[in-house]
């Protein structure tokens, strides 16, 4: 088999030590399995748009397409806006390569404390729309700079997209548990939420055997923190469950263990993987960063490139790592550092 190409973007702050880490790990899983991945690095991130002007080159989409994936760290850094960086990097990669599914997996892993009470047993997963919903590009600015100045954003909801996230939702449920909650607000949003609503209902009629809950979103919200094992597949809007996931990633203990994973289901483009956390330009440098976001997103990536036992091996020792207290770093209570941390990693792969 020919060598799987992957695309990197270490970014910025610590999405370069995770990216390390990670790679240190995909390629000790590797070599177990026999698996060929073959790198390429691309220094796309704020300090290029510092230097140049933009965070990655005219042609950065076309040179992507070319790869079976795309391994991303963090983008951010002061000094460039939010906007800017997000929208010059991270979505034009979403929405030129169909990534319409962005799946971050939520898990509470023994010996990770939850900020909750009795978190235990909590295992569930947010699909989240990717490319419009309410993130579309759809409005402007006028009469900036005066006192009538107005700003207005477009929410963007279409029967293909929220019919094959819907899908892809009550897919995923078929091989957990057969449940899907549904986040909406169709109480107060009268026409996108009610739209959303009657198209995921259509889509569940499909699938007899997936329950379908639909969810007004602060309800929601409330239950993430109240009833979390209640939950399966949550499947959300573009804002929704970007909301949804980070509030949920700190319900599991720590952000800095959240993956993702920005899925062309159809496998027509290359997908992209990418842990949830920023660039904490706070802790850049000091070699403390937590690496298991990014190593869960690249077991996200083995999975999705046709190498379950591979990524199944990277998760179980993701699981002893975290359940040891000497290889915890200091978000999660610990003391490790990230060179411990992946050290540590590679040493439980079975």
């Amino acid at each position: 088999m020919s060598a799987q190409r992957i695309a990197v973007i270490p970014g910025d702050g610590i999405g370069v030590e995770v990216v390390d880490a990670a790679r240190s790990v995909l390629d000790a899983v590797c070599a177990r399995h026999g698996i060929s991945l073959e790198y390429r690095m691309f220094d796309w991130s704020c300090q290029r748009f510092e230097r140049e002007g933009t965070m990655m080159p005219d042609d950065g989409i076309e040179t992507l397409r070319e790869f079976d994936a795309i391994f991303l760290g963090a983008v951010g850094w002061a000094g460039v806006p939010d906007h800017v960086s997000l929208w010059g990097l991270l979505i034009p990669i979403r929405r030129a390569f169909r990534q319409y599914v962005n799946l971050r997996p939520i898990k509470v892993f023994t010996g990770v404390r939850s900020p909750l009470r009795d978190a235990e047993d909590v295992d569930f997963v947010v699909v989240r729309e990717n490319v419009e919903g309410e993130y579309s590009e759809v409005g402007g600015r006028l009469n900036r700079g005066f006192p009538d100045e107005l700003a207005v954003q477009e929410s963007v909801f279409t029967r293909v997209g929220v019919s094959r996230i819907a899908d892809f939702a009550f897919d995923l449920a078929m091989s957990r548990r057969k449940y899907v909650t549904s986040a909406t607000k169709s109480n107060g949003i009268v026409h996108t939420l009610p739209f959303w609503d009657e198209v995921v209902a259509e889509r569940a009629a499909h699938y007899p055997e997936v329950r379908l809950d639909s969810e007004h979103i602060d309800a929601l919200a409330a239950k993430f923190v109240l009833q979390p094992q209640r939950f399966d597949v949550v499947v959300a809007s573009n804002l929704f469950g970007d909301i949804l996931s980070d509030l949920a990633a700190a319900v599991a203990g720590s952000i800095g263990i959240a993956p993702s994973a920005n899925l062309d289901p159809t496998k027509q483009n290359p997908s992209m993987f990418e842990p949830v956390h920023g660039s904490a330009p706070d802790i850049a440098g000091r070699g403390i960063a937590n690496p298991i976001g990014a190593v869960w997103s690249a077991a996200l990536m083995l999975d999705h490139l046709g190498h379950p036992g591979a990524a199944e091996d990277v998760m179980t020792a993701v699981t002893a790592t975290l359940a040891d207290p000497d290889t915890r770093t200091a978000d999660l209570g610990g003391t490790a550092s990230t060179a411990e941390v992946t050290a540590a990693l590679i040493a439980a792969l079975p």
